[in-house]
């Protein structure tokens, strides 16, 4: 004859399950999302293409994306990213565990 705890822990159905109802971080860490990938691309495509872009056949010393132009596009780059990290903050929450939450 079975008891009553042994009939429950054979049974796949029913278990003792406790849930931890905690509050989530913030969205998951920058360096682990997408965008931060993307920007970090974008960034160096853009000094790459401005130390490649020359003045053409020119050849008067003249520079079609000159430094002070790539650096305007990559405060751009920052600006975008740094909203849509704002964006992804304000709207969602994340349960992955960060050991900074830890108390």
């Amino acid at each position: 004859m079975t008891t009553p705890t042994q009939n429950r822990a054979n049974d796949p159905v029913e278990h003792d399950v406790r849930r931890v109802n905690h509050r989530g971080d913030e969205t998951k860490p920058s360096w682990k999302t997408s965008e931060l990938a993307i920007y970090v691309l974008a960034v160096i495509g853009v000094l790459i293409a401005s130390n490649a872009v020359g003045d053409g056949a020119a050849n008067d010393g003249g520079d079609y994306f000159a430094a002070d132009k790539a650096w305007w596009y990559i405060t751009l780059l920052t600006i975008g990213y740094l909203v849509s990290r704002g964006l992804a903050k304000a709207g969602s929450r994340s349960t992955d565990h960060d050991p900074r939450s830890d108390h």
